[in-house]
């Protein structure tokens, strides 16, 4: 197989790098949010009740404990609870995007390997083509219709690796990215839950 990919001329190697990079982010992401998907949903309802009770404490100890992105938001929105909605609207925005920011890390690279690599290809097949030409003008014409053949699919070699390799790359990076999504939704029903809880005793 190395000496079949070998063939495929000086840009098979990067775009192998390619694939490795794009196995080794979307497995990253893939456990970070499996791990994520068994923690801490539950702490949105047991922090609003604490609050509901005046346990500021115990609703900030919950949130900490808890090791969640949820948890995270509703500390911060735990330490500005008594100042004015707008504030504590703001600051609630703030953190759902630092979250989001952090479960989006690495899918741009993914992104960039997914549209990178098929150009590898075709800038690899490209450079094949333009040595398969040489050949037949340096044996001025006469072609033997072996050796074209063997010029060419080694120059089309490289697009086939560019494509296989992008391919996944989208699909991974497509399915990531839609767990990122329904992840901000979930923060988003949290904090607003959190902020007409908060309005709810406000009033009373």
């Amino acid at each position: 197989m190395l000496e079949f990919l070998a063939k495929g001329g000086v840009l098979v190697t990067p775009i192998l790098f390619c694939s490795v990079l794009a196995l080794a982010v979307f497995a990253e992401r893939f456990i970070r949010f499996t791990v994520l998907g068994r923690r801490g949903w539950w702490v949105a309802d047991r922090v609003t009740d604490h609050i509901a009770e005046g346990a500021r404490e115990a609703a900030l100890q919950t949130a900490r404990e808890s090791r969640s992105p949820m948890g995270r938001v509703l500390m911060q929105g735990i330490e500005v609870m008594y100042q004015d909605r707008e504030t504590l609207e703001t600051v609630l925005v703030h953190a759902v995007e630092e979250e989001v920011r952090e479960l989006s890390r690495y899918l741009q690279t993914l992104a960039t390997v997914a549209n990178i690599a098929p150009l590898l290809g075709l800038l690899g097949t490209v450079i094949g083509m333009i040595k398969a030409f040489m050949i037949i003008q340096e044996m001025g014409g006469k072609v033997n219709a072996a050796v074209l053949a063997g010029g060419i699919w080694e120059a089309m070699l490289t697009t086939a690796l560019g494509l296989a390799v992008a391919l996944p790359a989208m699909v991974a990076h497509s399915y990531l990215t839609a767990r990122v999504d329904r992840y901000e939704a979930r923060l988003q029903t949290g904090a607003v839950g959190f902020i007409k809880r908060l309005a709810a005793l406000r009033e009373n």
